[in-house]
């Protein structure tokens, strides 16, 4: 099946909000008072347009939020501020997940992660209430309300799974209408909104509740991945995969914006699996896979968190080898990954899509305009255990009376893959500084010529695509 496609520069625009740079994940509150985590969520920020960070733990323990000293409440949000400053002072701002539960809240002793979060339900719903008041109202002292009026406030992290609780609507209903009103009677402009769910679920019956309790909700929150088989490692592999289609998040989302009606969609976590230890997470297949995922969301979301910017992150363990499928776009050194790389052809991005014809089974072609530039972007794409191969891919471009010169952008094997390079120096667990600058240069996008041909009066474009690969194509015309 020829991989041919053309485009159409005077066709009728589409809006391509960048919305996939609202928020970013990453894992563990206390991670965010690290160096090293700042230098590459700035980076993150600086070259992606990363707007908001998103991560767990805000309440912990091991943040000091709240802490029982002799019977008595002792509140101290220092660490927390000095978060939130940090975020302010690069130009981001939080999409504050509230949780988990101190200890001195909690109903029981159950625990998640290595760093130990308390994932039970309060034992005391008008305590947890007191603590959201408190710390809502120094923010909004210490900030201003203008400010955290453009912040969000989602409420705890997948309560749907026994990994994050009960798993029981019974309970994280009642503690959603605990922790909306308590904010929204600091100020009803604050922005609230759940359920923060795994795998699209509750939405319906969320919605539900908060009418018939007449609870304020601001937006939806959930979660997706191509292996949700949360809770279950053993079934998170490329065999559930290969059992998917190439477009499932897509058609998840559109049922949870069908269900969320007039509401915003907010995705806070996705990734290209939901295993923490992927090999996936750092070859030319992620990249591949977040931008035909990323693409296709548009108009279905106000919202789409990558989980996560970056592998400084210890659910399980804090790493130490360079490359080990940890979930993010950058590695502990701060090496930039193809899933990296993916986003930052996005965010060269211009806002207006314009029509595209051609289909085939692993490729795909999206035509982005930006005043007199636009881009070509091409992906060739397939899930594990899915046919794949390198493909020869034609573009035609109509619409445009001449183009003088353009220039690509690869990832795939050879291209954009720090990972590869590392492999051949023989995978060493610990880098030198000029080990780590090497794979830094490996890392980035190379931009080359690409020659333009012109055929019955049609600007023509032809490209050899490798399996699981991204392509940027860009130009200027008149």
């Amino acid at each position: 099946m020829a991989a041919s496609f053309s485009g159409n520069l005077a066709g009728q625009v589409t809006e391509l909000p960048h919305f996939w740079e609202h928020t970013v994940g990453s894992g563990h509150a206390t991670l965010a008072l690290r160096a090293d985590w700042q230098a590459q969520l700035k980076r993150a920020h600086d070259e992606l347009g990363m707007r908001h960070v998103r991560f767990h733990g805000i309440l912990c323990d091991d943040m000091g939020t709240l802490i029982d000293q002799s019977d008595q409440f002792i509140y101290s949000f220092f660490n927390a501020d000095q978060i939130f400053d940090f975020l302010l002072s690069i130009g981001m701002k939080p999409f504050v997940e509230l949780s988990f539960m101190p200890s001195c809240l909690s109903s029981s002793g159950q625990l998640q992660f290595h760093y130990r979060a308390n994932v039970s339900p309060p034992r005391d719903l008008s305590q947890w209430s007191v603590l959201i008041e408190k710390i809502v109202t120094h923010w909004v002292e210490r900030y201003g309300v203008d400010e955290v009026r453009q912040w969000f406030f989602e409420v705890w992290n997948e309560p749907n799974l026994t990994a994050f609780g009960s798993g029981k609507q019974e309970d994280y209903f009642p503690l959603y209408r605990y922790t909306v009103e308590a904010i929204k009677n600091i100020d009803d402009q604050l922005k609230v909104g759940g359920p923060a769910t795994a795998d699209n679920a509750w939405v319906d019956d969320f919605l539900a509740f908060c009418k018939k309790n007449a609870l304020p909700v601001d937006f939806i929150s959930t979660h997706h991945y191509p292996t949700d088989s949360f809770g279950k490692p053993g079934d998170d592999t490329e065999t559930e995969l290969a059992d998917s289609t190439r477009s499932a998040l897509r058609d998840e989302a559109r049922e949870v914006r069908r269900q969320a009606g007039d509401l915003p969609v907010y995705y806070t976590e996705w990734c290209t699996s939901s295993n923490p230890r992927d090999v996936m997470h750092d070859d030319p297949y992620a990249a591949a896979f977040i931008m035909k995922t990323v693409l296709e969301q548009n108009g279905l979301v106000q919202g789409y968190s990558y989980w996560t910017f970056s592998d400084i992150f210890e659910e399980n363990y804090f790493p130490s080898v360079p490359f080990q499928g940890g979930f993010g776009l950058m590695n502990i050194h701060g090496i930039a990954k193809p899933a990296y790389r993916t986003f930052e052809i996005l965010h060269a991005l211009g806002t207006e899509l314009m029509p595209v014809d051609g289909q085939h089974e692993t490729v795909d072609a999206w035509l982005v305009r930006d005043g007199n530039s636009a881009t070509i972007v091409l992906n060739n794409f397939a899930l594990p255990r899915h046919p794949i191969a390198t493909e020869t891919v034609t573009f035609a471009l109509k619409g445009a009376s001449a183009v003088k010169s353009a220039t690509i952008q690869r990832i795939d094997l050879e291209h954009a893959n720090a990972k590869r390079r590392w492999e051949q120096m023989g995978k060493p667990e610990y880098l030198s500084a000029r080990l780590v600058a090497e794979l830094h240069e490996v890392s980035e996008l190379k931009t080359e010529p690409l020659a333009v041909a012109s055929k019955e009066g049609q600007v023509v474009f032809e490209v050899e695509m490798p399996a699981q690969a991204v392509a940027a194509i860009r130009f200027d015309w008149s």
